[in-house]
């Protein structure tokens, strides 16, 4: 059957829809050894030898779905033309092909997940989802309740209106505060943007979780797979629509902040219970 080659590149594991696109349109991708580069083209992985930079895909493999807690001072990609440090060296033990599911800027640590579910990133990156991302966004001093309203009424963005699911004062130290904030959307340093609009900058950021997953009890560079009733989770979180959820509630501080240290170089994998 024919069908879009984005969509089967999802359906095969190998990227989202999103990035599968971005394959196309690089010149990464051939069906039967001619690169396509047009999003429109389709073919048929029954008849068709699709292959993404020489490696050609196959329609069922085993998915695998994890949460990497990454470092700040990290780039979510697989390499960097700035030679900045990346996620690959926390995730090449993996022996099927995984990707990050989103962002975390450069400055940022926390939750992410990372997976060669393809359909499942599309739902939890596509702002028609509404996934919702805890975060936690250390700022100087102690943000007045009218600034925490501003959060979550909305303000206006270079990039239009937007607002906070969820915002509240976490915890204190004598001269900083934490403050928990909940987006259901993946623009560009949005956590940032939002808090720098009501006059509260952020001094360090935490992505306490990811549509319910989390990190707490993980260490930076520590990776985890995801549970069977994890994954469902995901997949139940992201047909709700960013209702409200009592996981992202319970969030911890990040790991540093209790002592614990980097792990050693490739990063600490621990198995979650099938």
């Amino acid at each position: 059957m024919l069908e879009r080659l984005q969509k089967i590149l999802a359906h095969a594991g190998v990227a989202s829809r999103r990035k599968a696109e971005t394959l196309i349109e690089g010149g990464h991708v051939t069906v039967n050894g001619k690169v396509i580069r047009e999003l429109g083209s389709k073919a048929n992985l029954d008849e068709d030898v699709i292959a993404v930079d020489g490696r050609t895909i196959r329609e069922e493999q085993e998915k695998v779905h994890y949460v990497l807690y990454k470092p700040a001072g990290v780039v979510t990609t697989l390499s960097d033309p700035e030679g900045r440090e990346n996620i690959k060296k926390y995730i090449e033990h993996i022996p099927e092909r995984v990707y990050p599911v989103g962002r975390l800027d450069y400055d940022v640590e926390g939750a992410l997940i990372v997976t060669n579910d393809g359909e499942l990133a599309h739902l939890l990156m596509h702002p028609r989802f509404g996934v919702r991302r805890t975060y936690l966004a250390k700022v100087h001093g102690v943000p007045a309740e009218e600034q925490i309203e501003r959060l979550r009424k909305g303000v206006r963005l270079e990039d239009g209106r937007a607002r906070a699911l969820e915002a509240e004062l976490h915890s204190r130290t004598p001269k900083n505060t934490w403050v928990r904030v909940v987006v259901a959307e993946g623009r560009p340093h949005l956590v940032k943007r939002l808090m720098e609009a009501v006059g509260a900058p952020v001094q360090k950021l935490f992505r306490a979780d990811y549509g319910g997953i989390g990190v707490a009890g993980m260490s930076p560079g520590e990776i985890r797979e995801l549970t069977r009733a994890e994954v469902q989770y995901l997949r139940d979180q992201a047909g709700k629509k960013a209702e409200p959820d009592e996981r992202s509630r319970r969030v911890a501080l990040p790991a540093r902040r209790h002592g614990h240290g980097p792990p050693p170089p490739g990063g600490r994998r621990r198995r979650g219970r099938r």
